[in-house]
């Protein structure tokens, strides 16, 4: 299995737009970060989770030769904006585009992206979709990639991850049940979201994310969804623990 950082960055991206701040203003390119996203690659099979606006750029980089589906863990912008340019894969491939969430993230994409899903005298140049609802504590497939959804809230909306074989994908977490935890105990390489050092009311702090790191006991650990906050990619990989790094855009990791 092979696992790609699309994107590493929170809602604003770093550099956020007119920022002077020194980490914004950084020549160092792993502190250049696109929304958060990654990409999948099980065998054959191809999965981004989330698609947000940054997506056409980081599919024209990666340039996958197809692409099965996309997995979203919640509605937010900067997690669905990109939708629209799925188009270049639906019209290559055959078959309708096939999506998975949770039945509240579909009736949002419904209301932003109401010709993608009308039914009556729908633009022929739109996208067909097949919404496939998650639901938790039911495991579902992908191509030959079993997944499994877990449960946390971002704040009091409630998000997915998802867990692959070894692997499991978090982000916008704030809390998060024993039970759900349980779920993810035993995983080789975890990746979880840690905004920035100070408190936030729906992101993990680093120190929440490393507390919910050491409890989950994975081999290897990645941050993503940083703010500029945070501080230099660098400077804050050197405070870290030996099995805890920073992701990057671009880093690809190779899981057995």
């Amino acid at each position: 299995m092979k696992v790609t950082f699309l994107g590493t960055g929170t809602s604003q991206g770093i550099p956020v737009i007119g920022s002077k701040h020194p980490v914004c203003l950084s020549n160092d390119k792993r502190d250049k970060r696109l929304r958060s996203s990654v990409m999948i690659t099980v065998d054959d099979t191809i999965i981004v989770i989330d698609c947000g606006p940054d997506f056409r750029m980081q599919m024209l980089r990666e340039n996958p030769t197809h692409l099965d589906a996309i997995l979203f863990t919640h509605e937010h912008s900067d997690h669905t904006a990109g939708l629209d340019d799925i188009r270049p894969f639906y019209f290559r491939q055959e078959g309708d585009f096939q999506l998975y969430g949770h039945q509240r993230v579909f009736e949002s994409l419904k209301q932003r992206y109401a010709y993608i899903f009308e039914t009556k005298n729908k633009y022929p140049g739109a996208p067909t979709v097949v919404l496939n609802e998650v639901t938790n504590n039911m495991p579902f497939t992908v191509g030959t990639a079993t997944i499994t959804p877990i449960n946390a809230s971002h704040n009091m909306l409630q998000v997915f991850g998802y867990r692959i074989k070894d692997f499991v994908y978090m982000t916008d977490v704030k809390t998060i049940t024993e039970e759900e935890i349980a779920k993810i105990k035993g995983a080789k390489v975890v990746v979880i979201n840690a905004l920035r050092e100070q408190e936030h009311h729906s992101h993990f702090t680093l120190s929440e994310a490393l507390s919910f790191i050491e409890n989950v006991a994975p081999k290897k650990a990645y941050l993503t969804h940083l703010s500029h906050e945070l501080g230099f990619h660098e400077e804050v990989q050197k405070k870290l623990p030996k099995n805890v790094f920073l992701a990057y855009d671009m880093l690809t990791l190779t899981i057995p």
